[in-house]
């Protein structure tokens, strides 16, 4: 059993962190959580210790593990701060502003002999799985191209924003979602063109990002806005001999904002009209189109990895190599805003 505490009590912790955490009561207790301010919007856990002293984390010789969830700006000073208190730490996404600061963390903890990890929990999203299955079946052929897109239409959010942030830009809070998808399973690509844009002018929060990865002559594509009344498609897939279109995004998140949460039998899973389409040619010519049950998505799965890796000495989930590389690229597509 790993003891954890939350350095942070917000939406973050509550809606994307013990919802599933809780699911893993033979891995982990979720024993204390702190926020500055004391204030408690949620509901609270029955035996979880609330507190505003960041000692009563640090100064518990029983807490093994520290999950940082705090606002995107402060996770590498946090983090920091954990390693040399001598706790092992999971940081929510961005892992951190650079990757310098990236670097400084995997090192620090190298030295002192501690676990750090980012919270990469949209590798577990059920469209992305899906997406993995059907390319690993063989039956797009060699593949061409591969497009993912994460869409909105909440065009209040870049019109209240107050000025332009890096860490807080569209690029740095959902791009590192999907380039660490596209990371996670393709590697790192031979070359990278970045379109990252501030539709509402200089000076804006960005609120656009078109990124292009290429692998020899395959291409893949991440693509996200905050003004698409309609949004694409989720994932397209392109190969020589097929294609695969999955309209839907994962539904986890979309439960979750509902209070609907995983102890539901039928939470996140997709219901037979949201499977994505499968078409393509079999080594006869035949024409082929049917229907691919969606995959099952667990964001529980990246606590159950973080347990496999402190208890029973396996690679973790997320390598260091990978986020780093993904810092490095969030580094160089906002470098088109200001």
């Amino acid at each position: 059993m790993i003891n954890v505490a939350y350095i942070g009590n917000g939406k973050s912790t509550n809606r994307y962190h013990l919802p599933f955490i809780l699911k893993l009561k033979d891995q982990f207790n979720v024993k204390t959580i702190y926020s500055p301010s004391g204030k408690i919007r949620w509901d609270t856990i029955p035996g979880v210790h609330y507190t505003t002293d960041l000692n009563d984390i640090y100064n518990d010789p029983e807490i093994q593990l520290v999950v940082v969830t705090t606002p995107s700006q402060f996770h590498y000073a946090t983090a920091k701060d954990v390693l040399n208190h001598g706790k092992n730490v999971l940081v929510e996404k961005p892992f951190a502003e650079t990757s310098q600061q990236a670097r400084e963390l995997f090192t620090l903890a190298k030295q002192k002999q501690f676990f750090i990890q980012c919270y990469q929990n949209r590798r577990f999203d059920s469209d992305f799985l899906t997406v993995q299955k059907v390319i690993h079946s063989g039956l797009l052929g060699d593949l061409l191209e591969v497009e993912s897109n994460y869409d909105y239409y909440r065009p209040e959010v870049p019109e209240q924003a107050k000025g332009f942030s890096k860490i807080n830009s569209f690029l740095y809070g959902h791009g590192c979602h999907t380039l660490d998808q596209v990371l996670s399973f393709f590697g790192k690509p031979d070359n990278v063109h970045y379109d990252v844009r501030q539709l509402l002018g200089k000076g804006h929060m960005n609120d656009y990002f078109d990124i292009s990865m290429y692998y020899g002559q395959m291409k893949v594509r991440v693509a996200s806005s905050y003004f698409r009344i309609k949004p694409r498609p989720s994932f397209v897939i392109y190969g020589k001999k097929g294609m695969f279109i999955k309209k839907r995004m994962d539904r986890q998140e979309e439960h979750l904002k509902l209070f609907y949460m995983p102890n539901h039998e039928n939470f996140g899973i997709d219901r037979p009209e949201d499977y994505g389409t499968l078409t393509y040619y079999d080594e006869n010519h035949n024409y082929h189109e049917q229907k691919v049950v969606t995959v099952n998505g667990d964001y529980s799965r990246v606590y159950a990895g973080v347990y496999e890796t402190l208890v029973n000495n396996q690679k973790k989930l997320v390598q260091d190599e990978e986020t780093i590389q993904q810092i490095e690229m969030l580094e160089q597509g906002i470098k088109q805003c200001n």
